[in-house]
């Protein structure tokens, strides 16, 4: 990549004005294309896709597939998805190929690690044509993190770990490495796909789109807000609160988003909580919260650990700053992390404007219980299936009325606020600096900038 910087339309030039064309223009699209996603680590799959030897995942994204596969030692390799023959698409979605992977057309056959097996009637070909290195499967980056498999179809591009910090570190403090699948949605969105994660860098939108996330009193008997809200999700506040509505908001809150993202608060952790209800606090709200706080994550360290659980200490956690709940890793990549618990993220895009939108709920298990069952692609539900939890069936709502009203010809670009949705800001100017083709050296400081907690301010990325 270069070290300067070329033009290209619906550059950002103020950090809070999006250009509203990023968002469906073909010709910015295919520079995405062209000079993003080639460049960039991207999820291809978690690792308990692929359990055992020979198991298979097809990764597909902007016209580009790659297989990733388990190797016999049980490391992975990951290889273009093309036959050296004549280009047949190898493999499909996931399976098998313990035996050897063999192209459907002309039964050509490699082995696991990429290496030529069999060329079927070899004398038909010049001896040019069969040199083991050209008949050798091209082989992808793959690095593994989190749980997951990670590819990058550039060879220059910094290594997996640099390019996922601070995200990183933060996540494999909660252990986000001991967190198995418990279940895998997906729906297709009539969206662009940077609309869509944008929806999710910011809380600012949660009193409008999720008023069930606006913690309530017991004690209001028609319901009204009593005072305690919410500044990000997770965090209760406690203005103008008694000492015993901070543990009736906590309870509510916890049940409401077990409902609304069932993947971040489990039930046992409910019933950790409520196990705790008649516990005496300060009678200042604010020392009730801190209170509560503290002793909560005792107890739900305590359960986790006693039931076979290497949940990390949470307050130990606190006491380090790693509570944000709401991450996201460039360019794609979303956790959230509460507790023992995750929902994880991903955003591809299938055009300028359509993506699809997959979540998996993450927890952990006991030693040995975790499920052994290897997981399936699933089929893409509607947006608005009653299946999916009530938080993401809600933000889906919004996506179309968005991206219907982008194409405005009175809207030419977003007015965002600096101080909250400047994450926005962040990752789109983040972009222009791959479409201008500037060096690594400049990119992979923003990328580090860029991932990390949601609610962020605007940022200088240097360039």
């Amino acid at each position: 990549m270069k070290s300067e910087k070329e033009v290209h339309p619906h550059t950002i030039t103020r950090p809070d004005r999006i250009p509203a064309a990023r968002y469906y223009d073909r010709e910015f699209y295919e520079l995405e294309c062209e000079r993003l996603w080639p460049h960039v680590w991207q999820m291809a799959c978690r690792l308990e896709e692929i359990p055992d030897t020979g198991d298979f995942v097809e990764y597909e994204n902007v016209g580009q597939a790659i297989f990733v596969v388990r190797q016999d030692d049980g490391s992975v390799k990951a290889f273009h998805n093309s036959c050296r023959h004549r280009g047949t698409r190898l493999v499909e979605d996931r399976g098998s190929c313990r035996d050897g992977i063999v192209c459907p057309f002309h039964g050509w056959c490699w082995d696991l690690d990429g290496s030529n097996r069999e060329v079927y009637a070899p004398t038909l070909f010049d001896i040019s044509n069969l040199d083991p290195v050209h008949l050798k499967l091209r082989e992808c980056r793959v690095e593994l993190w989190g749980g997951s498999a990670f590819i990058c179809m550039d060879e220059d591009a910094p290594p997996l770990r640099d390019s996922l910090e601070p995200f990183a570190s933060f996540h494999e403090a909660r252990g986000v490495d001991q967190m198995r699948t418990e279940w895998w949605y997906s729906t297709v969105l009539p969206v662009n796909w940077k609309l869509a994660m944008e929806a999710f860098m910011e809380s600012y939108h949660v009193a409008q789109t999720h008023p069930q996330m606006i913690a309530r009193s017991s004690g209001a008997g028609d319901g009204a807000q009593d005072g305690l809200t919410t500044r990000k999700v997770g965090e209760v506040l406690t203005r103008a609160a008694s000492s015993d509505q901070v543990i009736e908001s906590s309870l509510y809150f916890m049940r409401t988003l077990n409902k609304g993202m069932s993947s971040m608060v489990h039930q046992k952790d409910i019933h950790v909580a409520e196990g705790l209800r008649d516990t005496k606090l300060p009678d200042d709200p604010t020392e009730a919260s801190q209170e509560w706080n503290r002793r909560l994550n005792d107890a739900i360290t305590s359960w986790n650990r006693s039931s076979g659980i290497a949940l990390p200490d949470q307050n130990e956690l606190s006491e380090r700053g790693l509570i944000s709940v709401v991450n996201y890793g460039f360019p794609n990549f979303f956790l959230l992390p509460m507790y023992g618990n995750a929902a994880s993220y991903r955003v591809r895009p299938l055009g300028p404007e359509e993506c699809l939108f997959e979540i998996w709920g993450l927890t952990m298990f006991p030693e040995g219980e975790a499920p052994k069952k290897s997981l399936r692609t699933p089929v893409p539900m509607a947006p608005d299936d009653p299946r999916w939890p009530d938080i993401p069936r809600q933000d889906f709502a919004n996506l179309p009325l968005q991206q219907t009203g982008l194409h405005s010809a009175s809207f030419e670009f977003m007015q965002l606020s600096s101080r909250i949705e400047g994450m926005i800001s962040n990752y789109q100017r983040l972009i222009d600096g791959y479409i201008a083709r500037l060096g690594f050296d400049k990119l992979l400081p923003a990328v580090q900038k860029v991932s990390g907690s949601i609610d962020d301010s605007s940022k200088d990325l240097g360039f």
